[in-house]
């Protein structure tokens, strides 16, 4: 039975409408964005979800980005990616390390990273040809500028320093281009081998240096406590010296406040009494040494003598 050419047409009519249909069905995932132009010629930016576009006179922009990513071996390997859809997620942008030169003339091996967000998608694909290249230099030129201006020390012990004023520039610098740089991170800073070594040799100079002064430190705080010790000691002593002499004095005065008593109570003198006493202890003294051999008595102790009777007299008068 043949084909009536009025079906042939309802059928491609069919088939081209269905066409259209399935072309004009665009589905944008969560966190992209698509920018349709019309007649090569923007017209609008489609927001997640289905959207229906008009095939044929509107089509969305292809964009080819090019960046480089750094492969085995510190080796660069240049990408290139087309796609019709922009992530306007937060991405992170590890471009390969590169060489700076520090104040001090010093050449630094720098590894970086990059973190940015689209958020104008319009300004992002017409204001600048090639996103991520251009990110990657701005990043690359404003990091060599920036660690120019420090020397070396500054540059290892300031990273958060550098991170903050990269990502204040290219954020300024990037407002064109609709694209908010959130931070920079720098992932390594490596100096050349000699500096590295010469680093190190400081390091365990510096360490040795601080070993020394706390070392002696210590032996000064040892030698301060110990002399204050002997201080107190000695103070301590003294006063022990002091207080047992006072009472070993108080003891004597009452034994010779009641010795006078008793002697005045007995009818003697209390006078010739003490002096015969101390002069008996002199003598004994004299004689208790080791090598003593011949004892020479005074002449003026002839009279002391005399005062020995008065003891005897003493004596008498107790028992009588």
């Amino acid at each position: 039975m043949p084909v009536s050419p009025i079906f042939i047409i309802l059928l491609f009519l069919v088939i081209f409408i269905i066409f259209l249909a399935v072309m004009g069905f665009k589905v944008v995932q969560q966190a992209e964005t698509m920018v349709i132009e019309r007649l090569g010629r923007y017209n609008r930016t489609l927001d997640s979800g289905i959207n229906i576009i008009w095939p044929i006179i509107e089509k969305p922009r292809r964009i080819h980005w090019r960046f480089v990513n750094a492969g085995p071996e510190g080796k660069q390997i240049s990408l290139t990616k087309e796609t019709i859809k922009i992530d306007l997620r937060e991405t992170v942008y590890d471009f390969p390390s590169q060489n700076a030169i520090t104040k001090d003339n010093v050449g630094l091996q720098i590894d970086a990273l990059l973190y940015f967000q689209v958020l104008d998608p319009v300004r992002a694909v017409y204001e600048v040809a090639n996103l991520p290249e251009a990110m990657e230099k701005l990043t690359k030129t404003t990091l060599r500028n920036v660690v120019g201006e420090l020397d070396l020390d500054e540059c290892l012990a300031s990273r958060d320093t550098i991170n903050n004023r990269l990502t204040s520039i290219l954020d300024e610098a990037s407002d064109k281009w609709g694209v908010k740089v959130t931070r920079v991170e720098l992932q390594d800073l490596s100096p050349p081998e000699d500096v590295r070594q010469a680093m190190e040799k400081q390091m365990r100079a510096e360490r040795d240096r601080r070993a020394a002064i706390l070392e002696a430190e210590g032996k000064k705080q040892a030698a301060i406590l110990e002399a204050q010790g002997r201080k107190e000691a000695a103070i301590t002593t003294a006063e022990g010296e002091a207080e047992a002499r006072i009472k070993k004095a108080k003891a004597e005065a009452e034994a010779v406040v009641k010795v006078t008593d008793a002697v005045k109570g007995s009818g003697g003198d209390p006078i010739n009494y003490l002096i015969a006493v101390r002069y008996v202890e002199a003598l004994t003294q004299m004689v208790s040494g080791k090598d003593n051999k011949v004892v020479y008595i005074p002449y003026e102790a002839t009279g002391v003598l005399g005062s020995l009777g008065g003891i005897k007299d003493l004596f008498q008068v107790k028992q009588n």
